[in-house]
């Protein structure tokens, strides 16, 4: 069945029949798909009254445990700036918590507070919900070779 990124393709070769375009095919439907699943997951993130960069912090803090703002920076791949930024966010709501380091009184770590831990319990099964259901298109076999083939791209690509 076409989709949109068919007719696109379909227009450049009568447009450009002299230029290979055939990475749109991949590029054009992983933008299309990003918008698709971004606006999917910031519904679900908003139902927890949730932005995709808190649930980001939060959900790297469940899975990680305490953390320096730097470590964090590192496994939510965001910068030193935006780090603060949330950081201050969700702080104010009672999320987190920041504690001057035992070792360097210069540097902190964030923690979950327990109300920071039971939001982002509640958020996270609605959020694998949610990507379950947008993944409902496919077999489990072909979610395996997508995964798997995105991993070898994104390998190639020195992630």
């Amino acid at each position: 069945m076409p989709d949109h990124v068919d007719h696109v393709l379909q227009q450049w070769a009568h447009a450009r029949p002299d230029l290979d375009v055939s990475p749109m095919a991949v590029f054009g439907r992983l933008s299309r798909l990003t918008q698709l699943v971004n606006n999917e997951l910031r519904r679900t993130f908003a139902e927890h009254d949730l932005d995709p960069s808190s649930f980001d912090v939060l959900a790297t803090l469940r899975r990680g445990g305490r953390q320096a703002p730097a470590e964090l920076m590192r496994s939510a791949m965001i910068t030193s700036g935006a780090v603060t930024q949330r950081l201050d966010r969700l702080e104010a709501r009672g999320l987190v918590t920041r504690t001057p380091s035992d070792v360097d009184g210069r540097g902190v770590h964030v923690d979950l507070t327990e109300a920071g831990r039971e939001l982002i319990d509640r958020a996270l099964p609605d959020h694998v919900d949610t990507e379950r259901r947008l993944l409902a298109g496919l077999t489990p076999a072909q979610r395996e070779n997508l995964a798997e083939t995105l991993r070898q791209l994104l390998v190639s690509l020195g992630d």
